[in-house]
This record gives structure tokens, C-alpha cells and sequence, in this order.
């Protein structure tokens, strides 16, 4: 399990404080509280803190305080519709804080959603650990012919092996060279800030990561895609399942429309309609670009 004996020892500690409180609680969310998700080789994903619930999101969609005559089912339906028609101020009541540990290539990824409130391990003041990524064989890949930032056929064989000796290696000999960069013994030692520049985007690093749920759905909705770059997808869909335990209507809501659903555009629609009506649409005579219509196309495919 990738944690220090002194997290564990916080984590232990944490669970068996239980405080009674008034404050809204997700029975779904107390069971993640704290503990590790192990993802990749050494990351991880954990919740530290939480707000809200899915009754907090009608609440704020009804402008009302407690749940008054409101029933459950009544309570799915409204945040269904608030999903289905793209309503965002009452997902954004509930909150949650997560402990991420991650490479650092995917960490310049995953900062690009400029949403959250975000507090990075520091290299400048602490020694990052020796650990790094290295993709199981599995998700070795080529390059894409056709998507240019995407995985093509998987490597095999002595090429694969060749690739992950590359790896391995490069990472042990920038964290050697790393550490005799910053060793003080017989002399001064460059500093902290200055010597992990040498790193590889392979090593780990940890943030805190707080964001409201709205914006965590657009997050999972981009990086749980079937397209999205894999480690990043598995941190997404690890989410994805704390996230169904905290606000089940919600997750539920956001898994219909969002990622099992699609958006037609006004053509896409149009086309749809001729189709239904028995009409035959090619590309040719559809009006879309072949970007469009091989996306359009796409999603009839059994």
C-alpha cells in the first residue's frame, strides 16, 4: 500500500474518532473517509473532507431550509432535472476535498482543470520519495496513426521490454543523480528547489484538491471518457465510485446525461429526423464536416 507508516497512523487514528455532529452527513461518504484508493503503481486517491449531500442539492435548488414536506422521489426528480437541463448553482452546495497521490506528467494534466482549490507537495522544501510510474505491459502502447494524442497497438515482445528497461532506468539514474545533487556530504549541496529540476515526469507527487461538485462532474465527465488518456482515467473512475456513494441521485443523474449520453447539434438533430422519416443521409448530403459526421456516426454504432 503506498502510504508512510505516519499517514497510516493519521488515518487510523482519524477512524476511530467518530464525533457525533448536526451537520448534514452521507452515510455513502463516511465509509471513504480517509482510506486510500489505490491507483496506478503507487498512487492513490482519498477523501479528507466533505459538504452536502444530494438533499443539499434541492434544498438549494428550492431556496428552502431542511427537507419540509419533500419527498425521496420527488427529491431524484429534481436533480434530474437540474442535470438534464444544465442547471450548476445547486450542484455546486456540495463539496469535497481529496488526498491525491499522482505522477507528475498527469498532474500537469489534471491542473488544467483551473476549477478547484489545489496545495502541492513542495520539492522546494522536502525531498521527493524514490518512486515512480511505470505503465503495467498492458498499457504500453505505440503511438496513434490517426489521433495524434492518443495510444495506438500495444507494444510486445523484446520492444516492450525494451521500452520499460528505458524507463526504470532513466528514473533511477535522475533520483541518483538527484540525491548526490542535494547531499551535503563533503559539499555545500545544491538546493532543494534547484536539484529537482532533474526529475523525470514519471515521479510522484501529492496535492490536496478541493472542488465543488459541479465542477468535479465536468472533471470526471472529460477524464472518465473512454478517450482520456488512461492514468488520468483511472483516477477519474475511481472517483466516479466514491462519487456514486456520496450523492447517488446525483452520480446516478450525471451517468444518464452526461457520460452515457450525447449532445446533437442542430444538424445532428436534423439528420435524425430525415433518418427517422426514411430518408437516406450520407455525409455528402448530411452538412456536416467528416469530423462531425464520423462522431455523429459513431454513436449508432452497435
Amino acid at each position: 500500500m503506498p502510504l508512510t507508516p505516519e499517514q497510516q497512523a493519521e488515518i487510523d487514528e482519524l477512524r476511530a474518532g467518530a464525533r457525533p455532529t448536526l451537520r448534514a452527513v452521507s452515510e455513502g461518504m463516511e465509509k471513504h473517509l480517509y482510506l486510500p484508493h489505490q491507483v496506478l503503481d503507487h498512487g492513490f486517491v482519498r477523501v479528507i473532507d466533505y459538504m452536502g449531500d444530494d438533499a443539499a442539492i434541492t434544498q438549494a435548488a428550492r431556496v428552502s431550509y431542511g427537507r419540509g414536506t419533500k419527498t425521496v422521489n420527488t427529491d431524484e426528480g429534481l436533480i434530474r432535472y437540474l442535470m438534464r437541463h444544465w442547471h450548476s448553482t445547486p450542484f455546486e452546495m456540495c463539496e469535497v476535498k481529496f488526498h491525491v497521490k499522482l505522477p507528475v506528467f498527469v498532474a500537469r494534466q489534471w491542473i488544467r482543470h483551473r476549477t478547484a482549490n489545489v496545495n502541492e507537495y513542495s520539492a522546494r522544501y522536502s525531498i521527493l520519495d524514490r518512486e515512480f510510474y511505470i505503465p503495467a505491459p498492458e498499457h504500453l502502447s505505440a503511438q496513434s496513426a490517426t489521433n495524434r494524442q492518443g495510444r495506438g497497438a500495444l507494444l510486445e515482445g523484446a520492444e516492450a521490454a525494451r521500452v520499460l528497461d528505458i524507463l526504470r532506468e532513466d528514473a533511477m539514474r535522475s533520483y541518483d543523480h538527484y540525491e548526490s545533487m542535494l547531499s551535503d556530504d563533503g559539499q555545500k549541496g545544491l538546493a532543494r528547489e534547484l536539484a529537482r529540476m532533474n526529475l523525470p515526469a514519471n515521479i510522484y507527487t501529492q496535492w490536496y484538491w478541493k472542488v465543488d461538485l459541479h465542477n468535479l462532474f465536468h472533471f470526471l465527465r472529460l477524464r472518465a471518457d473512454a478517450h482520456a488518456q488512461y492514468e488520468i482515467r483511472a483516477y477519474a473512475e475511481t472517483m466516479c465510485r466514491i462519487v456514486a456513494d456520496w450523492v447517488p441521485f446525483a452520480y446516478s443523474a450525471f451517468e444518464d446525461y452526461r457520460l452515457g449520453g450525447m449532445q446533437l447539434s442542430a444538424k445532428g438533430i436534423a439528420v435524425l429526423k430525415r433518418r427517422l422519416a426514411g430518408e437516406t443521409v450520407t455525409e455528402e448530403t448530411s452538412g456536416m464536416s467528416k469530423g462531425e459526421w464520423r462522431e455523429f456516426e459513431s454513436a449508432w454504432e452497435a
